[in-house]
């Protein structure tokens, strides 16, 4: 497992100006992981819903 010390103590040798693209490259990280964990949410509830998507009922728009 990657020290997190270590990283912040390399992360304060550097200018402000480098400090700010981390930040924004860390927030993209943690943006993308969010939708990636959505996504798996959303396709691991399939299962739970075929039965309700999947009826009678629905059938004409299931070609829209």
């Amino acid at each position: 497992m990657p020290n997190s010390q270590v990283l912040i103590e390399k992360i304060q040798t550097l200018p402000p100006d480098r400090v700010a693209e981390i930040e924004d490259f860390v927030d993209f990280i943690a943006a993308r992981e969010h939708e990636r964990a959505l996504g798996r949410a959303a396709a691991a509830s399939a299962p739970a819903f075929a039965a309700i998507w999947s009826n009678p009922e629905d059938d004409e728009y299931d070609g829209v």
